[in-house]
């Protein structure tokens, strides 16, 4: 249950109003086409509100999780459709283009909405923009997320190999928290007790805080636990889409993958707010953005008068200063449970606690990884590495995580010897540059996943180079996945804030600060 700090969040009469006339500008009929709605908690209440209606409700700690209490709805109310499973398959997803609130579903939104609120830095107001909704007007692209909306926040999610169930393609869906307490299932780390994410203990926690639970289905009880465990990352991947190109054969080696073990077939859904960082701290700590502390790519800190900033070239290498003392990485995880092994993190932000990591190289002032020029290329496409920036830099980027992993994985990198990795984490950019530059049924998004996907191939055989492939097993995930705007669908809310006469911020074009 949330307790507002009034430090971030004043609780001054004044302060109240001023948020009011925030909101009631934010849920004005003339915004509907852009504001899905609008996320707030006042006292032990919170809200979600639009235009047509709204929905109060409580949360009480039962067991490990949180009892949800609905206590007024008025007009239509806005979450009453969570099913994970809506647009789903990618027919479903494109026969209905730029959903309306009540054409959309928003998966596990109590939860979401609690657990933001639970961060003494959240906001006063969470504005959730549309399905439709067209940020160019502020440097937006035609693909989008950032919503809680079932498209942008569901992303794919496969496991196999070494301990997976063969279940093939299985109807349900789950939460991107839950893959961290999965993994170390697998691996057949021993519960302790932690915290549960409702704050009160569990005694049977993998994770010194553990918001996501086990995806028992997954796991193959009478199979031993493998010895190695790679996990991919397909940054802004749409699940359905994924699912889409391995059905028409353009990502064999995904495919391979999917046949080994099983594919969840709705995806896991990434945490409010659907955006990078905040959702690969998430898989990587099996906790919520507002439990583990890096709340969103910027957010405004009342105590500090200060702008935090995560999600930058810039501030990548000291975004885990951020992260909650009480929270625990998954490469912390892996060594605890499994002392002596080898964690490593290739080209991922939320790096905390790995033996390798390209930031720690960088904040150890050490020589990066050459990148090749675009020329130079195995498994890029040529006709968007030359035209499309963002392709080709994102392309080198993750040329050189194949680099670094063949490296490791060969024993023999940047002049020192590797043994075997216990856990290895392997972040891709690609997919999400491409699929934010064309949309995710463009032809620049189905290129980004057969260069990826011949990037997976070439990691994959070097497991198999390492001896080790019967006993190491894989998993694959994106942070959130990605929604077609309408271009014809644009406009800033900050207009009718700036028109309300209230003070306030907005940070990553969703986060409300009033009076900052």
């Amino acid at each position: 249950m949330s307790v507002i700090d009034p430090r971030y969040r004043p609780t001054t009469d004044e302060h109240r109003g001023d948020v009011e006339t925030a909101r009631k500008a934010l849920l004005d009929s003339t915004m509907d086409h852009i504001v899905d709605m609008v996320l707030s908690v006042d006292g032990d209440t919170y809200e979600a509100a639009s235009a047509q209606g709204r929905v109060q409700f409580r949360a009480q700690p039962e067991g490990t999780d949180w009892h949800i209490d609905v206590v007024a709805v008025e007009g239509v109310d806005p979450l009453v459709n969570q099913d994970p499973s809506h647009d789903s398959p990618l027919a479903s997803e494109r026969a209905n283009p730029f959903p309306v609130r009540t054409a959309n579903a928003y998966p596990f939104a109590f939860d979401q909405i609690v657990q933001l609120f639970d961060a003494p830095a959240a906001p006063d107001l969470v504005a959730i923009h549309t399905a439709g909704h067209n940020w160019e007007d502020q440097g937006g692209h035609r693909g989008e997320h950032g919503s809680i909306g079932v498209v942008q926040a569901r992303a794919p999610f496969i496991m196999a190999g070494a301990g997976v169930r063969q279940a093939g393609m299985l109807a349900r869906s789950a939460r991107l928290v839950d893959i961290a307490p999965t993994v170390l299932a697998l691996m057949g780390a021993e519960p302790a007790e932690g915290t549960a994410r409702n704050g009160t203990r569990r005694p049977d926690a993998l994770l010194a805080r553990q918001d996501g639970e086990v995806i028992t289905e997954l796991l193959d009880p009478g199979s031993p636990a493998p010895d190695h465990v790679v996990g991919f990352l397909l940054d802004g991947t749409n699940a359905n889409v994924l699912h889409d190109l391995v059905d028409r054969g353009e990502a064999p080696n995904i495919a391979r993958l999917m046949s080994m073990g099983t594919t969840l077939a709705h995806g896991a859904m990434s945490s409010l707010p659907t955006i990078t960082l905040a959702n690969h701290t998430s898989i990587l700590t099996g906790c919520y953005p507002g439990h583990h502390g890096v709340l969103h790519n910027a957010w405004w800190d009342r105590v500090r008068s200060e702008q935090i900033i995560t999600n930058s070239p810039y501030h990548w290498m000291t975004s885990m200063d951020h992260l909650d003392p009480g929270v625990e990485s998954l490469y912390a995880a892996v060594k605890r449970h499994f002392p002596g092994s080898l964690a490593v993190s290739v080209n991922e932000p939320c790096d905390a606690a790995a033996d390798y990591s390209i930031f720690d190289l960088m904040r150890r002032g050490e020589p990066l990884p050459v990148m090749p020029a675009a020329d130079e290329m195995p498994d890029a496409t040529e006709r968007f590495v030359r035209p499309v920036k963002d392709y080709e830099v994102s392309s080198r980027i993750d040329h050189t995580a194949v680099d670094q992993f063949v490296g490791i994985w060969g024993g023999h990198y940047r002049g020192a010897s590797w043994p075997l990795p216990k856990f290895t984490w392997v972040n891709f950019t690609l997919t999400d540059a491409a699929f934010h530059e064309g949309g995710p049924y463009s032809e620049i998004a189905a290129a980004s996943v057969r260069d990826t996907d011949a990037r997976v191939g070439r990691i994959l055989a070097a497991v198999e180079a390492a001896g080790v492939w019967d006993t190491t097993a894989f998993f694959l995930t994106a942070d959130h996945g990605m929604e077609e705007s309408d271009p014809g669908c644009t406009g800033n809310w900050a207009d009718a804030l700036d028109a309300s006469g209230v003070v306030y911020r907005d940070e990553g074009y969703s986060f409300i600060y009033v009076n900052p």
